[in-house]
């Protein structure tokens, strides 16, 4: 067989077609998710074996930490982050000192290291304090701003006399009734619970505000008024501002405060009861003895 034979019979043998294992590779390359994967899946996984392999070891990662920490605290305590002070306002000098004594922050602190809300639910523990306001002002200040709960009643209860805020919750407690006589005064259980119902009924005193001594609260559902006089107006459970009303306009009419009665019972104000004191008793009984000697005359 001569060369040209030869080459004709190579040429016949060759295929022109790639390989089943080429043909594989060029669809798979062809394939966008492989594509995709050995751009960045393959640098990421990388990456990830790298890092793993790095904080593995405890001294790496601690190094880490350190590192971290003091860019932290360097960022943290850079000036215009740092709280030089802490006004209190809308407080009294005594609620001033007790609010500072509840924080006791030393100064200058980082503004970071300041758990506001934290700090207001201690505040707020106060009796005293109904609101408070707490804020980082601009020239590292801490401003506290707070609403104070204004006692408006006295209650004596156990020993002690507490003052009380038009919703009955306690502000202070007093040693001595002096100290505050400018507020009226209330006792018996469950009189703090009823505090809106007590004042109703003393801002209808009118004429007898200057005569009255207090409130007392009976058996958790009404209230017994008390004069200095040591007499005692019983009022309803039911409707008591109107039962009072109606004994105010009694003693203008006929000024029975001014008589000798020991209790004025209201507790039916269709059927109002007086108790008469000794002196009135003994003038009724010496009158019905007259009345009863002169009949069988």
């Amino acid at each position: 067989m001569n060369s040209s034979q030869q080459d004709k019979t190579d040429v016949q043998r060759r295929d022109p077609a790639p390989s089943r294992l080429a043909y594989k590779a060029h669809r798979l390359w062809l394939t966008p998710v492989f594509r995709a994967f050995l751009r960045v899946g393959l640098p990421v996984f990388a990456v990830l074996m790298a890092t793993g392999w790095y904080l593995a070891n405890p001294t790496n990662r601690y190094a880490i930490g350190e590192k971290l920490t003091n860019v932290k605290r360097s960022v943290q305590e850079r000036p215009e982050f740092l709280v030089k002070l802490m006004a209190v306002e809308g407080a009294t000098p005594v609620v001033d000192n007790a609010v500072r004594q509840i924080l006791p922050i030393d100064f200058p602190i980082s503004s970071f290291d300041l758990d506001l809300e934290r700090m207001r639910v201690e505040i707020m523990k106060l009796d005293v304090i109904e609101d408070a306001d707490l804020r980082i002002r601009p020239g590292g200040v801490l401003e506290v701003a707070l609403t104070e709960r204004q006692p408006v009643i006295l209650w004596r209860h156990g020993g002690v006399i507490d003052m009380l805020d038009a919703g009955g919750h306690r502000v202070a407690s007093l040693l001595d009734r002096s100290a505050r006589s400018d507020l009226p005064l209330i006792t018996g259980e469950g009189a703090a619970d009823a505090v809106p119902e007590a004042r109703a009924i003393l801002s209808t005193a009118g004429p007898l505000r200057s005569e009255l001594r207090g409130l007392i609260r009976v058996g958790e559902r009404r209230w017994d008024v008390v004069l200095k006089s040591d007499q005692r107006i019983q009022l309803p459970a039911d409707n008591p501002v109107a039962a009072f009303e109606q004994v105010i306009a009694l003693h203008q009419a006929q000024d029975l405060i001014g008589r000798d009665l020991v209790v004025i019972d209201m507790r039916n104000p269709q059927r109002p009861t007086l108790r008469l004191g000794e002196t009135a008793m003994n003038e009724l009984r010496r009158i019905n003895g007259v009345e009863i000697e002169e009949v069988s005359q």
